[in-house]
């Protein structure tokens, strides 16, 4: 059985530390659905130890032929359990009907295009414990007030409770990256529909950080239009605001449109 050679137009950097790999298939709480998808696994260190978990139902995503021919050799329990493609354009739906929990370690370059994709099955998705760089790994735990905080943080910690787990660094990769490597583990609150229109809420986290320096009095003016809010919140800086504060500001915004129809 040959090796797959890590490719470098799909972000490939294979893990070959079997007590790090372990480490993170173990990551899960004990209220994780026992299906699990593995996103990206390539020559199967993390699905090693995924399969050795009592009870788990193992799921794979992988796009790389060469790793889903590898897999298919040296894992037969994952017959028929193996998804060819590209992950952020599956409708998972169609593969699982219940709660499945989200595993990887996960190509740098579409790791936060995987997070969005999660927020779109959050019903579906209690878990999910993942591989990223460092610094995004950061920035998805951030909270209010760290110059990390940002429009993925709000956006996820709307759904999900956050923790950074443990640092991995860049000689237990082969090919090593560039930059250290950071854990973290998401576990679904109990917010299943904030209390404000849900699409002006993504629209006003993301045009506030687009221009974080401002205030949100300035940040927001195509939102706002001639609009002129009185409310203390819009003297504030996106940074400075919790997760329930953008969905209060949402509502404030809300109510001045409809106002001044």
């Amino acid at each position: 059985m040959s090796k797959v050679r890590a490719k470098k137009h799909l972000g490939q950097h294979f893990l070959n530390d079997d007590n790090i790999a372990s480490k993170i298939a173990h990551s899960f709480t004990e209220t994780a659905p026992k299906t699990m998808l593995e996103i990206g696994p390539g020559m199967g260190i993390l699905t090693k130890f995924l399969l050795s978990i009592p009870e788990a139902d193992v799921h794979a995503v992988e796009i790389d032929r060469d790793s889903v021919s590898y897999l298919k050799e040296k894992f037969p329990q994952l017959s028929g359990k193996i998804i060819e493609g590209d992950f952020l354009k599956l409708d998972l739906s169609k593969y699982f009907q219940g709660n499945f929990g989200v595993i990887g370690n996960f190509p740098y370059n579409i790791s936060s295009q995987i997070l969005f994709k999660v927020i779109d099955y959050r019903d579906q998705i209690p878990q999910l414990v993942g591989m990223f760089q460092k610094e995004v790994a950061q920035r998805v735990a951030a909270g209010p007030g760290s110059k990390t905080y940002g429009i993925i943080s709000v956006l996820l910690q709307a759904y999900y409770s956050i923790e950074y787990l443990f640092t991995v660094h860049e000689h237990v990769f082969n090919p090593p990256p560039k930059v250290k490597s950071g854990v973290i583990r998401l576990v679904r609150n109990q917010t299943h529909k904030l209390a404000c229109d849900e699409k002006l809420f993504r629209r006003v986290v993301k045009t506030s950080f687009n221009q974080r320096r401002k205030t949100l009095s300035n940040s927001l003016k195509s939102i706002l239009l001639n609009l002129k809010p009185e409310n203390e919140i819009f003297r504030k800086r996106p940074e400075q605001l919790s997760v329930q504060e953008f969905v209060e500001l949402t509502l404030l915004i809300e109510e001045l449109i409809s106002s001044n129809s």
